[in-house]
């Protein structure tokens, strides 16, 4: 099944969209020299614009959501280790689309990475709004393979209104979260470490936090672990990998 499921985007043109994913940047991206791909299996499935649409709710997934221009995009990139594995969007707020991604297959019906549309954009139109707000309730009151959120925020804004309702969706759905204070490299260290400091003085034991940085890669294995937790492959599977892995 892996890299032969159809963009089903709004252009409607699979063999662009496929040239547009498999072109390798330009300029090489922040944050990538001398790392290895965290999941070497990780492949893009499907896009949705509608619920109806979403991939089969089996297995693990771990969305990924937050505010338009707040670095989600090169945060998946980083922690994924994969360039230009999400693609960053032209028109910030505009595309509201849920990308889905397989990571592995370490569990039956794979383990799955989803990319939510971005949120709070000044510029978006009022009837996309609501199809954000729409296309979120389906997706958090239908998905039962939903075992994590990873909320991501700007450490120069911190915690804003939208953040805490997607903390709260994600609460709602029995879910573990976690925030990904992004672009910390654009703070000072004292700065930086006030900002946590009071999120985790907010967000108490309901989700985890960290200083995150795409660009000069801080929090990056932290990340990583992180991600790790709110998919947790059993005991067994794990053994039989370290077995594998010493033959």
């Amino acid at each position: 099944m892996r890299g032969e499921a159809p963009f089903h985007g709004p252009t409607g043109d699979s063999t662009t969209i496929t040239r547009l994913w498999a072109r390798p940047p330009a300029v090489p991206e922040p944050g990538y020299n001398r790392i290895m791909s965290a999941y070497p299996e990780a492949v893009f499935l499907k896009s949705a614009h509608q619920p109806s649409q979403f991939v089969p709710d089996e297995g693990m997934e771990v969305a990924f959501a937050g505010r338009s221009n707040a670095g989600k995009s090169s945060a998946i990139n980083l922690i994924v280790g994969r360039r230009q594995f999400a693609r960053v969007s032209r028109t910030p707020g505009r595309t509201q689309l849920v990308n889905f991604f397989v990571l592995d297959e370490r569990v039956p019906g794979g383990r799955r990475l989803v990319d939510l549309p971005g949120y709070g954009f000044a510029r978006v139109p009022v009837k996309v709004q609501r199809h954000w707000r729409a296309l979120m309730d389906g997706y958090f009151a239908q998905r039962r393979s939903l075992t994590g959120v990873v909320v991501i925020v700007d450490v120069r804004r911190g915690l804003l209104d939208l953040d805490r309702q997607m903390l709260a969706w994600a609460d709602a759905a029995g879910c573990a979260a976690h925030v990904l204070l992004t672009k910390a490299d654009k703070l000072s260290r004292g700065a930086g470490a006030g900002v946590l400091q009071a999120a985790r003085r907010e967000l108490g034991r309901s989700a985890g936090v960290q200083l995150f940085s795409a660009l000069d890669r801080t929090g990056l294995e932290e990340a990583r672990l992180a991600l790790e937790s709110l998919m947790p492959v059993p005991v067994a599977t794990l053994a039989g990998d370290d077995a594998l892995t010493q033959q």
